[in-house]
């Protein structure tokens, strides 16, 4: 099978049938198939699929997982060659699957790949080449991590290694509402951290397959649309938590050398993932 596709849903049902709806037809011409998890929705989501997409392989869970940990669980009954990680309030363009499968059998260094992304009003959304939301760019900023990013827009406007929206180009983190993965690359650098539950996901999942040497890249001839409808709202304690939570993560993963902290039934470090130095 040549591509998995796998949708993370949380009380997304009206985004979630429009997203399906494109996946399918471009995925017309391709050896796919469709994964959803669904993260325990009250919105009806669970018996949409069933009575509409009944072919569409469906993970039902109890509780609400979080996207790591309901992604990982796509991602473990999943077939495919690659590995496509797109949000359900997303809608693809219909030549979309067939370009990026081509460029990424092309390009053998790829071990990822994100595409030009477009808000709801057509704007482009400039996570697209640098994968990075403001408030994350700040965090880096502040902890001197830029370094380490050198193919993302963190400074200097003129830098060379900069990408335009049209330029092809090889990016440091692929943004998370559609991400193609490689999956022997998978199996080498592992799966999503499942202790960023909410938010940061891509970003660590981006800089550990930089780390073993890998290539992403930003692929701007084909565009997806991506409604954001699952941001948080940003002065709630869920959203404080998850998101800023997630910078914690992060930091004390790369940045820190701590001892290790059990309590029962958590495990705080060290991260599940080494860092090679």
């Amino acid at each position: 099978m040549k591509l998995s596709v796998i949708i993370v849903n949380h009380n997304q049902c009206d985004l979630l049938k429009l997203a399906l709806d494109s996946l399918i037809k471009a995925g017309n011409a391709i050896d796919y198939e469709l994964i959803i998890v669904d993260n325990a929705s009250t919105d009806n989501s669970v018996e949409m699929l069933a009575t509409d997409y009944p072919d569409i392989r469906l993970i039902a869970n109890a509780v609400n997982y979080g996207v790591a940990k309901a992604t990982n669980q796509g991602i473990e009954v999943s077939r495919g060659e690659y590995v496509l990680l797109v949000n359900a309030d997303t809608i693809c363009g219909k030549e979309t699957l067939d370009k990026v499968i081509e460029f990424m059998d092309v390009h053998a260094d790829a071990s990822g790949l994100g595409v030009r992304m477009l808000g709801p009003q057509g704007g482009f959304l400039p996570e697209s080449n640098r994968g990075l939301t403001k408030p994350w760019m700040a965090f880096f900023k502040l902890i001197g991590f830029g370094k380490n990013l050198p193919k993302t827009r963190l400074s200097n406007r003129n830098h060379k290694v900069w990408v335009e929206e049209f330029q092809t180009s090889e990016i440091d983190i692929l943004a998370d509402g559609f991400m193609l993965i490689r999956r022997s690359v998978l199996n080498e650098v592992g799966l999503l951290d499942e202790r960023f539950v909410q938010y940061g996901h891509n970003i660590d999942l981006s800089y550990r397959m930089r780390l073993r040497g890998f290539k992403n890249y930003y692929f701007p001839k084909t565009y997806i649309i991506n409604f954001k409808s699952q941001n948080q709202p940003k002065f709630s304690w869920q959203y404080i938590k998850s998101f800023y939570g997630a910078m914690l993560i992060f930091a004390a993963k790369y940045l820190f050398k701590l001892p290790e902290i059990k309590i029962e039934g958590m495990q705080l470090y060290p991260a599940q993932y080494e860092v090679e130095q």
